[in-house]
Order: structure tokens, then C-alpha cells, then sequence
């Protein structure tokens, strides 16, 4: 006798800013190291560096549904959870090959969003060579707040914020990028068809650092919803 067929979770999707609809997840692209002062922090050089990219689960995905404090699980097999801040980029179509000039016409909208990160792992990974989705693609390490549709009022020059308890963390411009949005959805386009649904998380400025049980972390990106999450 054939086993039932398992029956799976339905994939993630994301609050809309004014709608009832929601956006669904594809795919998450993260790139590496896009922020100067944040490279140098994690030992790279960004005068010599190209950019790089790296996933990150779509079930790895935690949607945060408006402002309001949200729990979010601290995972297991880590000693050293660090908070990345990072504005998510959302894809309403895509393609092959995009021209850079037209890489914004493929944007659904933009939402704040962590890339939590068990760095220990991270760093053994990077010692022995090996693959870093351990380390970045834990149980709800990707939340990601409602999704603001684009619109030309959105200024990706505008202030990217984390704060711990109050306190502030990690503090930038989005004008900082090594690699703009326009660029990452190019030079991905390159190595991917790009389809609807896709989401880039397009790195993180200087600062990043450990958090533990029972911190808060409020993430304030100008120009879409803030999330406001408590490690549990």
C-alpha cells in the first residue's frame, strides 16, 4: 500500500501596508558584506572584495504582523546569536539578465527585516570551508516586517536603525551600500531567473552583536513599518 502523500505547511507570506492581501515568499537572497564599515568589522576588505550571496530558508522566514512587541524564539545549537538589521527588498516580477536600469520596475515594495545569525557556527563554517546555512538559516531567523509597496516617495538613501533595549546598535544610512538595490537585482538576475515573490535582504551596516534571552530588538528603517521583536 502507498503511503499518504505528507501534507505540507503552507510557505510564508507577508502583511501588505494597506491591503487585506498578503505578499507570499519565493525565495531569500541575502548579500554579504554590503556596508563598508560592517565588512571591516567582519574582517573583509571592501576596496577588494566583489559581491557575494549567500540564502537564506523561505521557511526560515518569520512574519511580523505590524509594530506591536512580537516574540521571536532564540535557537538552538547556539551560544551567540547576533542581530544583522537589513532592509528587505521585495520582488513583484523578475527575470534573467535584468539591466540595472531596469531593475527597480521588478520591486513590489520594501519591509524591515533581521538576518539573525548563529555566529558561532558562522565561524566554523568559515574555518573548515563549509556552507553557512546552518548558521543562517535557523528557525524564524528571517523576521521580516509588513511590506510598504514602492513608490517614488521611498528613498533608499533614508536611516537603517537597530536598537537593543533601548539602547542604539547599529545606526547608518542606506546611501552606504557597496552594492545598491538597482545592482544586487542585476547581478543576481546573472546566477537566477528572479521570479515574483523573491525577497533580498541587502545587508547590514556596523555593529552587529550578540543578543540572549529576553532582549528586545526594535528595528526602525525610514520609510516602511518598524518591528519590534523579544528574544524567548
Amino acid at each position: 500500500m502507498v503511503p499518504a502523500v505528507p501534507v505540507l505547511e503552507p510557505r510564508p507570506s507577508l502583511a501588505i501596508v494597506g491591503s487585506a492581501a498578503r505578499f507570499p515568499v519565493r525565495r531569500a537572497f541575502c548579500i554579504g558584506r554590503n556596508y563598508a564599515a560592517h565588512a571591516l568589522e567582519m574582517g573583509g576588505n571592501p576596496d577588494r572584495e566583489p559581491p557575494f550571496f549567500f540564502m537564506k530558508l523561505a521557511e526560515a522566514i518569520q512574519p511580523i504582523e505590524n509594530s506591536a512587541e512580537t516574540p521571536l524564539a532564540y535557537p538552538a545549537m547556539t551560544s551567540d546569536y547576533h542581530h544583522e538589521v537589513e532592509l528587505v527588498v521585495a520582488l513583484a516580477s523578475g527575470g534573467k539578465d535584468i539591466a540595472e536600469k531596469d531593475a527597480m520596475k521588478h520591486v513590489y515594495g520594501f519591509a524591515a527585516g533581521l538576518d539573525m545569525t548563529r555566529r558561532d557556527l558562522q565561524g566554523e563554517a568559515k574555518k573548515l570551508g563549509r556552507p553557512w546555512e546552518i548558521a543562517k538559516s535557523a528557525d524564524a531567523s528571517g523576521p521580516v516586517g509588513p511590506i510598504t509597496p514602492a513608490s517614488d516617495a521611498f528613498s533608499l538613501k533614508g536611516n537603517i536603525r537597530l536598537t537593543v533595549d533601548g539602547k542604539v546598535r547599529q545606526d547608518a544610512t542606506m546611501a552606504a551600500m557597496i552594492w545598491s538595490v538597482p545592482e544586487q537585482i542585476a547581478i543576481l538576475s546573472r546566477y537566477f531567473e528572479l521570479k515574483a515573490g523573491d525577497l533580498i535582504f541587502t545587508g547590514t551596516p556596523e555593529g552587529v552583536a550578540a543578543v540572549t534571552r529576553g532582549q528586545v530588538m526594535t528595528v526602525d528603517i525610514e520609510g516602511v513599518t518598524p518591528i519590534t521583536v523579544r528574544l524567548v
